[in-house]
């Protein structure tokens, strides 16, 4: 069930028909109001003309490529979050196209449920602001002022890290996030040459161990060959 609370604009700029219309196709089902252009300057214009909240952007473009697009929309300071979309997906080109201005990447092929995951962190920025300092899963309750966990009145003892993995993935409740999501947005590894893959799966065990371990009812679950999730019970 899609979480989307208000109709978020979404613009996606791909050359690939078939590929921007199952894109839209599957964001539109989760609420989101859906459009696509197939080149730079129809991109541009809609950017102008429907002020979308967020672009999903291919940087394999005919005549002019994704990068000029994104860089002219951060020169005019435009308040509009950008997925980047692209085959290619090494550490250099990750590096430059955060530096010039996206707020997200993901390498061709990808999974659809992480780039929904990806769209609905970045939206929740803007359209979401929690007025509650209170997370609850089930009998999981986190405090996000005081930064305190606690699961059937029993106080669960965190690290600072442990508590940002465990709000990053209460944030994202009932959506499998993948190891990269975790690197990028809670260790803040962007231009890492190693993967952190043994680091975070250390920190996932640590804190499954914390908040699963004593309790007969599971929440965090790994996805195989995907990331990790966390759910409500009966989801």
């Amino acid at each position: 069930m899609s979480t989307v609370q208000v109709k978020s604009k979404i613009l996606i700029i791909e050359d690939d028909k078939k590929l921007a219309g199952a894109l839209a196709e599957g964001l539109a089902s989760e609420g989101y109001d859906v459009n696509s252009a197939s080149t730079a300057e129809e991109g541009f214009f809609l950017i102008h003309s429907e002020h979308p909240d967020l672009l999903i952007l291919d940087l394999s473009l005919p005549y002019r490529n994704g990068l000029e697009i994104l860089r002219q929309v951060r020169r005019e300071g435009l308040d509009v979050r950008v997925v980047v979309l692209t085959s290619h997906n090494t550490v250099g080109d990750r590096v430059e196209g955060l530096q010039s201005g996206a707020d997200d990447y993901l390498g061709k092929p990808f999974s659809f449920p992480e780039l929904s995951a990806r769209v609905q962190a970045l939206l929740r920025r803007i359209v979401a602001p929690t007025t509650s300092d209170t997370l609850k899963i089930d009998d999981l309750v986190l405090n996000t002022r005081i930064r305190t966990a606690s699961r059937g009145q029993v106080e669960i003892d965190l690290t600072g890290r442990e508590f940002d993995l465990l709000l990053y993935l209460a944030e994202n409740r009932g959506r499998t996030v993948s190891r990269e999501m975790l690197a990028k947005d809670v260790w803040k590894e962007s231009s890492r040459y190693t993967p952190l893959d043994n680091v975070i799966d250390v920190q996932v065990a640590r804190l499954r161990r914390k908040i699963d371990d004593s309790f007969p009812i599971k929440l965090l679950h790994t996805v195989r060959g995907m990331g990790f999730i966390l759910r409500d019970p009966e989801a």
